[in-house]
C-alpha cells in the first residue's frame, strides 16, 4: 500500500508542472507593459481622487463666502462677543 500511496503523490506532482501559467503565456514584455499600466491607472486614480476633494473644498468655501447675514445668524447665533 505504501508504494501506491507513494505512485499517487508522483502524478500529482508532475500535473503541477505540467500547467502553464498565464505569465508563463504571456511573457515578459507583456507582463512589465500590464505592470506599467496598472501603476498609471493608479496614480490616474489618485489624481482624481485629489482633484475631486479639491473641488468639493472650493465649493465649499464659495457657498460659506455666499451666506447671506440671515444664514450666517441661523449657524452661528448669538454666540459672537459683544462689543
Amino acid at each position: 500500500m505504501a508504494k501506491k500511496r507513494g505512485q499517487k503523490v508522483a502524478g500529482t506532482v508532475k500535473k503541477q508542472e505540467d500547467t502553464v501559467t498565464i505569465a508563463d503565456q504571456l511573457g515578459g514584455d507583456m507582463l512589465e507593459k500590464l505592470a506599467q499600466m496598472k501603476k498609471d491607472l493608479t496614480k490616474q486614480e489618485e489624481q482624481q481622487a485629489i482633484e475631486r476633494e479639491e473641488q468639493l473644498r472650493r465649493e465649499r468655501k464659495e457657498r460659506e463666502k455666499n451666506k447671506t447675514f440671515e444664514e450666517l445668524l441661523e449657524e452661528y447665533g448669538d454666540v459672537g462677543s459683544k462689543f
